[in-house]
């Protein structure tokens, strides 16, 4: 077992703290090396390009009560005027958009100052670091980039043949390695590893039958999360809207964020959609993935793709 020092001389067992230097501010995204990534590529089959995103709209998508819907405002439409001044000709002109939406909203991407523990941020970088009005001073979602990899898709609702799994289901080790026994793939050093628990299928289901749907749903436990790192993935995302389980099991409150996002640096994507890759049993794909470069946010809508 590791046992290093922080930056802020904090001892910590098992994590990646100082791994790639006590500066490093990328995390287990360093794992995808050229080399990684180009053997990445051979993981296509057939070429399909999958959307792992849903919409970003105000409604009819998995949103937190106190982040608030993401909002489309026009500010240009067809019957504005502004563009004559440029000398554009009747018939002609533009529509434009103003985007309002939280850093976390519906399909997204935490940055490694997301979640702190003890205080500390990955790393040891203090969590007293993120200011009011200027954001993180370190790992800030411009730290992550964009970036590539080898993704294997554990569909731990098809291991169990079920649509979806129960909201009370606390993914295991186990229900992980199982899974990928029963699909035949292996999960290697620099993967990025998405589960499926098919909650969000349930979500939009409610949704469609004009149900209100509930927010407790499944994810992974302390001890999958566990299992995952030791296994050196590079980043980890699922169907739900917080990878663990919601509500948090008694007294493991944000355990899984705080062992992969503070402890091992491991970024986390959340509300995606994996169904399409589940029903045509696309368990092995090149993904990419490119958050918002804002300086210092706490995270970044995304749209990942997988291409199988």
């Amino acid at each position: 077992m590791r046992v290093d020092v922080g930056p802020a001389g904090q001892r910590h067992t098992a994590d990646n703290w100082g791994r790639w230097g006590t500066d490093d501010e990328r995390g287990a995204l360093n794992l995808l090396t050229d080399n990684v990534v180009l053997d990445a590529a051979h993981s296509c089959r057939t070429g399909k390009v999958y959307r792992l995103s849903l919409p970003l709209k105000r409604s009819g998508v998995p949103i937190a009560a106190y982040r608030g819907g993401p909002q489309r405002l026009t500010l240009l439409a067809e019957s504005d005027d502004l563009l004559k001044v440029a000398g554009v000709a009747d018939g002609d002109g533009a529509c434009e958009d103003v985007l309002i939406l939280p850093s976390h909203s519906v399909t997204h991407i935490d940055a490694l100052c997301h979640v702190y523990h003890d205080g500390s941020f990955y790393n040891g970088f203090p969590a007293a670091g993120f200011e009011t009005n200027a954001g993180a001073r370190h790992l800030g979602i411009d730290k992550l980039a964009g970036f590539a990899g080898r993704a294997v898709l554990l569909d731990v609702a098809g291991l169990y043949g079920v649509d979806w799994l129960d909201v009370d289901h606390v993914v295991t080790a186990a229900d992980l390695e199982n899974c990928a026994r029963q699909q035949g793939v292996t999960v290697r050093a620099g993967d990025v590893v998405l589960i499926r628990t098919g909650w969000q299928d349930k979500f939009l289901q409610a949704v469609a039958n004009g149900e209100t749907p509930g927010h407790a749903q499944p994810g992974i436990g302390l001890g999958a999360a566990q299992y995952l790192a030791g296994l050196d993935v590079s980043a980890v995302g699922s169907d739900n809207s917080g990878i663990e389980p919601i509500p948090f099991p008694a007294g493991q409150a944000l355990a899984v964020h705080i062992e992969l996002l503070v402890r091992r640096g491991v970024p986390l994507i959340e509300n995606m959609v994996l169904r399409e890759l589940a029903v045509d049993r696309c368990y092995e794909m090149l993904f990419v993935v490119g958050p918002l470069p804002v300086p210092g946010a706490s995270g970044s809508p995304v749209n990942p793709i997988a291409i199988g």
